[in-house]
């Protein structure tokens, strides 16, 4: 190892993940070592010196079978505690989804803010940054943090999936709900300079009671034209399917979609199967391991973020700008 260069690990969970972003910077991997105890304990540690070195740890916290959303925090929190412990300069969590980000405000008497607790944990094992891509609530993101907590976004590479393939058409974003629309106004404007001419906008009353969405009401002309249904994040797919729906009874040609996340819960699978949606996009910040495999590549594409993590570790380890990264 050279000490100009970043210092990569990527956990066992997140390896094949890490390995692409590892590629993209023309680096390998350090080694580590994850070993389990019979009574459930688990350890982790590099194999490799880290002292003075500026090192960067994958691992995206989603649940998945067999290793739940905590499971992997424990994990990342006591690897990042034993890498300061052993002299590391500077360690940046690379967290392309992070768990609890959605719980970032009570919505009932003392309920817990765990998006804050997680900012605490990983401040308290000796953190300096964390990276992720984006979250729900960017201001309740950067606020939770006291160390510098970086923001990536996917809406550079939705725009240019969609650009390349709806030059012609008539375009029109949506927001599946009014809390939305700041984001999907973002694609809607990075989209219009791409292709060069206006871009509609519309959004789609939400309601939420006892866990049941309502409102099919939308705000904007949707009718004759393409409706791009923006959102961060796709758990049932209810909310998507709701607004597909809407846009297809208001007379649009065709409905796709675009969420960083796609958790794909419960029944996802036949709620994306509506005829109403052709197309979902979402990132490989969780892998589609609760779809149908036939979905992938003809119902759901699902796009490459390992080229813009690894850009974001090249300018974090370089000291250059992520807002012109962004911008880019």
């Amino acid at each position: 190892m050279t000490l100009d260069v970043p210092c990569l690990f990527a956990l066992d969970a997140s390896r094949l993940y890490g390995e692409r972003v590892a590629a993209a910077l023309g680096l390998a991997l350090i080694r580590h070592e994850e070993r389990e105890f019979e009574d459930g304990e688990h350890k982790a540690r590099p194999l490799e010196n880290v002292r003075g070195r500026d090192v960067y740890v994958i691992h995206s916290l989603y649940g998945e079978p067999g290793i739940s959303a905590n499971d992997k925090l424990v994990r990342l929190l006591f690897f990042i505690g034993a890498l300061k412990d052993a002299s590391a300069a500077r360690v940046t969590a690379i967290c392309p989804y992070l768990a609890y980000s959605r719980k970032d405000r009570r919505t009932k008497p003392r309920d817990p803010i765990g998006s804050r607790y997680v900012a605490q944990l990983f401040e308290a094992v000796g953190t300096d940054r964390m990276v992720t891509l984006d979250v729900h609530n960017l201001a309740a993101y950067q606020n939770a943090f006291r160390i510098p907590a970086e923001h990536l976004e996917a809406r550079g590479l939705f725009v240019a999936w969609f650009a390349a393939r709806l030059q012609d058409e008539d375009l029109v974003v949506v927001s599946p709900d009014a809390g939305g629309v700041k984001r999907a106004d973002a694609v809607r404007d990075a989209l219009a300079r791409a292709l060069g001419r206006p871009v509609d906008a519309a959004f789609m009353e939400k309601r939420r009671s006892g866990g049941v969405v309502s409102g099919e009401a939308v705000v904007g002309e949707v009718g004759g034209k393409t409706a791009l249904i923006i959102d961060d994040l796709i758990s049932s797919g209810t909310t998507l399917a709701r607004a597909a729906a809407a846009c297809r009874k208001r007379g649009s040609r065709r409905v796709l979609a675009a969420a960083t996340h796609g958790l794909f819960a419960g029944a996802a699978g036949t709620a994306l199967a509506d005829p109403a949606l052709e197309t979902v996009l979402v990132t490989d910040s969780i892998p589609p391991f609760r779809l149908p495999p036939t979905m992938i590549g003809s119902r759901v594409e699902v796009l490459d973020t390992a080229p813009l993590f690894a850009e974001a570790i090249r300018r974090l380890h370089g000291g250059g700008s992520l807002v012109e990264l962004l911008q880019d």
